[in-house]
């Protein structure tokens, strides 16, 4: 490759703040939760969580008797 006297392109960020002027403690926060709703691993692909089961409650579904349901009643 031949070098070139072109400036490198500069990353664009990620984050960008449109108003106001959060401190550098909210910017960090900000950053976490931003961060961490990328990560698809939180939660295992076809277990269960507790709002399933608070869902299930609220709606007053009783568990399903039949074959497989101690599968389905796990928690």
């Amino acid at each position: 490759m031949i070098p070139t006297d072109e400036p490198v392109a500069e990353a664009l960020p990620l984050i960008s703040v449109v108003k106001g002027h959060p401190s550098a403690e909210e910017l960090a926060a900000l950053t976490a939760v931003v961060l961490s709703l990328g990560s698809g691993d939180a939660v295992a692909a076809g277990k269960p969580t507790a709002r399933d089961w608070v869902r299930r409650q609220q709606l007053r579904l009783a568990p399903t008797p039949g074959p497989g349901a101690w599968r389905r009643s796990r928690g």
